[in-house]
């Protein structure tokens, strides 16, 4: 069994009280005080997270662009340069190895950043499909941490940050899935507009040797605007809120992008990419739906969902007792004849059926 790793913000997370779990071979801060406490503090205020699990890669060569557009689902070679795209690697069988964000930092640069626990088999993908093109994928993931700020008030924390200076777009004019160049402390600096929790926010992508300096250089501007350390417990509740898929859960190496409401993500228009033969579902494959319940008892990972009768319709994939909303919120895969909207069901918590309907996704949508 491989060692479990740590980001290089480990000592911080301890000095913090944090616990640890893990995740994808990581030891990652779960809490640090209590899962509420974080999860209203990002809705109200601000949440800093340690994403530096996550993995990085650079896409270099006058063939990158034509070489995305041939190993991921989407149309990157349409994508500006200053600008972010969500975008799939899909297998040959039209399942989905990972779900990405890529940047284009320059006409023949791009960045990708994948899940942690996929990092291997993002690698070996990217690097099967290069055969023709005029490229060079590299696993930068070692190199760098990512800090995630995400908030209402992540905007202004971040412009009070000491050291955070030569911000190539003015903050206010920074949009969502783009990005802007920086300098901490002298150094170079990406500050990304996107995020996992529902809130506007920034995820900050820095060599790892700088990655403690920039965190507490972040608290410390962040304590009067009630700026808390969040860990991935109240990353998870925030993220199914908002009805953002989690990899192991609602994705899948088994799971057709049209499955999981993902069909627009494929550009189909493409000639050829990996996986383009595979991608259509069958008519009876489960698809992805939002279920909302009441009480306060939530249906969990693996838990069914069922009929009256007590016919098995499909299972609960991600499910919480919504912090911001009150009630019990969760996505599941169920048969396509109980996915409409409105849908009256059942979730089987424990041998005890309750009640639940159908809901159109995102549970949560921020105020702009």
């Amino acid at each position: 069994m491989s060692e479990p790793r740590y980001t290089p913000l480990r000592e911080r997370h301890e000095a913090l009280g944090a616990s640890f779990t893990d995740f994808g071979g990581w030891q990652m801060p779960v809490r640090y005080t209590s899962d509420l406490a974080e999860h209203h503090a990002v809705r109200q205020g601000a949440g800093i997270f340690d994403i530096s699990h996550m993995a990085e890669f650079t896409v270099r060569g006058a063939g990158a662009a034509d070489y995305l557009d041939y190993a991921l689902a989407g149309r990157l070679s349409a994508l500006a340069v200053g600008k972010a795209k969500y975008s799939l690697l899909l297998a040959e069988t039209g399942g989905i190895v990972d779900d990405v964000i890529v940047y284009r930092l320059q006409d023949d640069d791009f960045l990708i950043i994948s899940n942690a626990g996929n990092r291997d088999a993002v690698r070996e993908a990217l690097s099967a499909r290069t055969d023709g093109f005029e490229v060079d994928v590299v696993d930068v993931s070692d190199d760098y941490a990512l800090i995630a700020v995400q908030g209402p008030n992540a905007e202004a924390i971040l412009a009070a940050t000491a050291g955070i200076d030569e911000v190539s777009i003015p903050w206010s004019e920074q949009r969502y899935y783009a990005w802007a160049s920086a300098t901490f402390a002298g150094k170079p600096l990406l500050l990304a507009r996107t995020g996992y929790t529902g809130e506007d926010g920034f995820e900050l992508l820095v060599a790892a040797e700088d990655a403690t300096a920039l965190w507490d250089a972040v608290l410390a501007a962040g304590e009067p605007q009630g700026l808390v350390p969040a860990g991935l417990a109240a990353r998870d509740t925030l993220r199914l809120e908002a009805g953002m898929p989690l990899y192991g859960h609602e994705l899948t190496l088994d799971t057709k992008p049209v499955q999981a409401g993902l069909g627009r993500v494929v550009v189909t228009a493409k000639e050829r990419f990996v996986g383009r033969d595979g991608i259509e579902a069958a008519s009876d494959a489960p698809v992805l739906v939002g279920l909302a319940a009441e009480g306060k008892r939530a249906g969990r990972a693996g838990y069914a969902v069922v009929s009256e009768d007590g016919t098995v319709l499909g299972e609960i994939t991600s499910g919480a007792l919504s912090p911001t909303l009150g009630h019990p919120i969760a996505m599941a895969y169920v048969d396509p004849s109980s996915a409409e909207e409105g849908t009256a069901v059942f979730l089987d918590v424990r041998g005890t059926k309750i009640p639940a309907t159908v809901t159109a996704l995102p549970f949560y949508r921020r105020t702009k």
